[in-house]
């Protein structure tokens, strides 16, 4: 093995547990009262998680033939190269690298020091010291082994899914609330926006699966083990949404469900007693920690993938495999940089606000380019195909366009401004790409 190359050593496990990973964070704890208040009743609620989900997989069951056509690292960034051209690819990697991944690590850092307060009094300077402290320590694993981040990985989404099983088996076998699923939720204090808000709460809560595709290229058997990981990871998700959400509405009558903004904190205390809260905390912590380790290890295979394009200032450093770890150590840590800076500044909720549109912008061009790929390349026999080609992607574009359009709606000023950040990528590719020739 030459020193610029990753290793093979991502595990089918390891895989599928960055996909259920960044999918479950902290929303499956702390959405419950808003999606029931907007969708009216725990029927409406419950099809609210289901029906996103569906559009998800929909969208995840596509773009899983592109990442087993096109089996590289760097995501979604490497099929809007190979399917749309350079320009498009070079504008999602551009702020995915600059802005898109740093943030969310940053987020996820600043997340689980808040929890953390839970337990130890801090002030807002120790929580970023504990921030940065974290990330440090995601950080130093990373670097000297991939396999020591895909076993962060398994152990952290295992350790968030004990506290939702524990809701979940108690919830529906001991909780007492009785509920009609048909049943209409009034909260005075909080008007009903409506089954399409609900539904938009639960979307971006299924966020996080495709960054698994940035990994490709050291997957064991990309073009075999995407589309199962990618497909049984969403599959999984929606059925532990679906029916974690009904545990809670057993759990607790619905009245204190949809005026809690910590409904399962109150399911866990309502089960377990007052050490509930701690338990659910706790289980918040390891959700945030698996989601940050996510988001860096795969995050930096990014400006990995583009430094080995030269589509970067600085390709040369960011493409360098580090000679005895083989792992992409300078965009580690270029990312981490990034991510304490957002973490210093506390910007990184409003940069990520920024870019929700234009990312879901890429979302949908990159489900779409299932149909692109089908009349540009030849079919490969034996390779996955999308089930129900083409009503599939179909929903998939349907569910991302309603997601661009309900947010241009909801905010038009971030999303003016996202587009904004984006096209000033423009002048930095026009200059790389002259300077390359």
């Amino acid at each position: 093995m030459t020193n610029n190359s990753l290793k093979k050593n991502v595990t089918f496990i390891e895989a599928m547990a960055i996909v259920i990973g960044m999918i479950i964070g902290s929303g499956i704890f702390l959405k419950p009262a808003t999606v029931l208040q907007n969708a009216g009743s725990p029927l409406m609620a419950i099809l609210a998680w289901v029906i996103s989900g569906i559009i998800t997989l929909a969208s995840a069951l596509s773009i899983a033939e592109i990442a087993a056509a096109i089996p590289k690292a760097g995501g979604l960034y490497t099929y809007l190269t190979e399917l749309y051209g350079e320009t498009f690819g070079f504008l999602l990697g551009w702020v995915q690298t600059i802005i898109s991944y740093p943030a969310s690590v940053a987020a996820q850092a600043i997340a689980f020091a808040t929890y953390a307060s839970f337990f130890v009094t801090m002030n807002s300077i120790q929580q970023k010291i504990l921030a940065v402290a974290v990330l440090a320590f995601i950080l130093l694993m990373n670097v000297l082994s991939t396999k020591y981040g895909g076993v962060i990985q398994t152990a952290a989404t295992i350790g968030k899914l004990v506290p939702i099983a524990a809701i979940i088996l108690f919830g529906l076998i001991k909780g007492s609330s009785s509920f009609g699923i048909t049943e209409s939720i009034i909260n005075p204090s909080a008007p009903s926006a409506g089954f399409g808000a609900a539904m938009l709460g639960t979307l971006w809560a299924y966020e996080g699966w495709i960054s698994v595709t940035n990994m490709a290229a050291e997957l064991k058997n990309p073009t075999r083990d995407l589309p199962k990981v990618i497909s049984f990871g969403v599959i999984f998700v929606i059925a532990v949404y679906a029916i974690f959400n009904l545990a809670i509405f057993k759990a607790l009558p619905l009245e204190q469900v949809v005026t809690s903004e910590t409904a399962a904190a109150d399911a866990a205390v309502a089960l377990f007693g007052n050490k509930g809260a701690m338990f659910i905390t706790a289980g918040i912590m390891v959700s945030v920690f698996g989601a940050l380790n996510g988001f860096l290890m795969t995050g930096a295979r990014i400006p990995y993938s583009m430094g080995e394009n030269k589509m970067l200032p600085f390709s040369g450093v960011l493409s360098k495999i580090h000679p005895k770890f083989q792992t992409p150590a300078n965009s580690l840590i270029i990312e981490s940089v990034l991510a304490i800076v957002y973490i210093m500044s506390g910007t990184f909720n409003t940069l990520t606000d920024l870019l929700v549109f234009v990312l879901w912008i890429f979302f949908v061009m990159g489900v779409y380019g299932v149909f692109i790929l089908r009349k540009k390349y030849p079919q490969e026999k034996g390779l996955y195909k999308v089930p129900l080609y083409p009503v599939t992607p179909i929903i998939g574009i349907v569910g991302g366009a309603y997601i661009l359009i309900s947010t241009i709606i909801d905010n038009p000023k971030n999303s003016l401004i996202g587009i904004a950040i984006t096209l000033i990528g423009l002048p930095v590719y026009y200059y790389i790409n002259k300077k390359n020739k």
